[in-house]
């Protein structure tokens, strides 16, 4: 007889993760397209499609199309399976088409930090839908979490293209100041939780280094998170990322003083970014850049943390354990840097970053509760955009949520909706959160409307075009 042998310890780290990034709603589980067909289900003419760039696409147009043609960017999926993907979810989707919109979307040509591939396949699927459908009335482009990115890429370099844009959780800050902010809570663990371990945190060779590197450092908060001083030190990793308080919905919302269970939050969304983005996305992106494209030489931890929405949590974490938070940002500050390839930065900001300078406007929406994508990247993009005098052009509107991406359909088509009346009209109309409810509650009565005044901190370390001085 024989018998199956147990999977090697990095294909369970593998699995391990599979399971925390689905969590996270970041991977697609669905396989890849076939070849070009068109199959007809009810009133919908639904079209799977290759382009040459070898990625799929899909299409789904209602027999009482509407004229609109929606161009959904999916966010980051890891691989092997690499589906097309032509809106957020199966819900938002049904209600869409009955509606009478269009949807269309690629699967880019290949995974991970693939912007270079994205924007174009993206536009090639855009040319084929003109090409089966007809030209539309009117385009939109709109993406979420790593799909926000490409979408704002579409926005400022393709305008002509489509006629408004919504980004969704998006990565609006741009590819430099992602990694950068990457790097801080990761360096915090290292430095003070770690000091002699050997964990490369950049520049990592391939993703059994990057496998190891995560597994090590989970194990160090793990253990720090048994002790009053561990708990007070990985809050202050939470907070240079701005790790909200209350970061998924299956979470107990803490009460603002409830410094404890505020922590116990962060704690696993910390272990989630280790896991996830830390190591092995940074290693795939590094990959593409061609080295560590983050550094944070010059970077004051003190001032840092005085910017961070969470900042009187660590005070008082730290005041309870009996630590000084003064010497641990002193120790931050002296600790060896880390200086960033100039060739590597050079490529993520030529693919990854903002202008600010919008042609059609632009509807972004955050959850205020969201650990991977902090909501104060929308701090960033407004930075960037007044700065390039396209501020006008911009609203944002928050939705009061624990988790990343966790929208309801009806605050979807809110921001669709809202978007629509701005091109119509040719100025906003309603975009304080009374309206976008309101317009939320209309489009989809059986869920959630939680649009909420905000004003989020400003961003840690912003990174854009507009502001040269930004790579010094």
């Amino acid at each position: 007889m024989t018998t199956t042998a147990p999977p090697a310890p990095h294909v369970r780290r593998t699995r391990r993760r599979t399971r925390i990034a689905g969590a996270a709603a970041l991977l697609l589980a669905v396989g890849a397209l076939p070849a070009t067909t068109a199959v007809a289900a009810s009133d919908t003419t639904h079209v799977d499609g290759r382009l040459p760039s070898g990625a799929t696409y899909m299409m789904d147009v209602p027999a009482h199309w509407n004229g609109t043609v929606l161009l959904f960017s999916h966010g980051y999926a890891t691989g092997p399976a690499n589906p097309a993907q032509d809106a957020p979810d199966d819900a938002t989707k049904a209600l869409l088409l009955r509606n009478g919109y269009a949807l269309a979307g690629s699967s880019y040509a290949t995974t991970g930090w693939a912007v270079t591939d994205a924007v174009p396949d993206q536009l090639a699927t855009l040319t084929a839908f003109t090409g089966r459908f007809g030209t539309a009335s009117r385009t939109i482009a709109w993406g979420r979490s790593y799909g926000g990115l490409v979408t704002t890429a579409i926005a400022e370099r393709h305008p002509e293209r489509i006629d408004g844009s919504i980004s969704l959780c998006g990565l609006v800050h741009g590819g430099v100041a992602n990694w950068n902010n990457t790097l801080d809570p990761v360096f915090a663990i290292k430095t003070l939780l770690a000091p002699g371990a050997d964990v490369p945190l950049v520049n990592i060779t391939d993703q059994a280094a990057a496998d190891d590197a995560a597994d090590a450092l989970t194990s160090v908060v793990d253990s720090a998170q048994t002790t009053a001083v561990g708990r007070a030190r990985i809050a202050l990793a939470a907070a240079l990322h701005n790790i909200p308080v209350w970061n998924q919905p299956t979470q107990p919302r803490p009460a603002a003083t409830d410094w404890a269970a505020q922590q116990a939050n962060q704690y696993e969304a910390v272990k989630g970014l280790l896991q996830i983005a830390a190591f092995n996305r940074r290693q795939e992106a590094e990959a593409r850049a061609g080295g560590n494209m983050s550094w944070n030489t010059g970077v004051d931890y003190a001032k840092l943390l005085g910017r961070s929405s969470v900042r009187q949590e660590v005070t008082e974490l730290y005041r309870k354990a009996g630590l000084s938070l003064r010497a641990d940002l002193a120790t931050l500050n002296r600790a060896p840097r880390i200086g960033a390839d100039p060739n590597a930065v050079a490529w993520m900001s030529g693919t990854s970053s903002f202008t600010g300078k919008l042609a059609k406007p632009q509807l972004s929406v955050h959850t205020i509760g969201d650990a991977l994508v902090p909501v104060q990247t929308e701090s960033a993009l407004k930075r960037a955009v007044t700065a390039a005098g396209s501020a006008s052009r911009l609203r944002q509107a928050y939705t009061d949520n624990a988790g990343h991406c966790t929208f309801s359909p009806a605050e979807q088509l809110a921001a669709l909706h809202t978007l629509e009346d701005r091109l119509t009209a040719g100025s906003w109309v309603g975009t304080d959160p009374k309206s976008l409810n309101s317009r939320a509650t209309a489009a989809d009565p059986t869920t959630p409307t939680r649009y909420v005044p905000y004003r989020p901190a400003p961003y840690p370390r912003p990174y854009d075009l507009a502001h040269p001085a930004d790579g010094r």
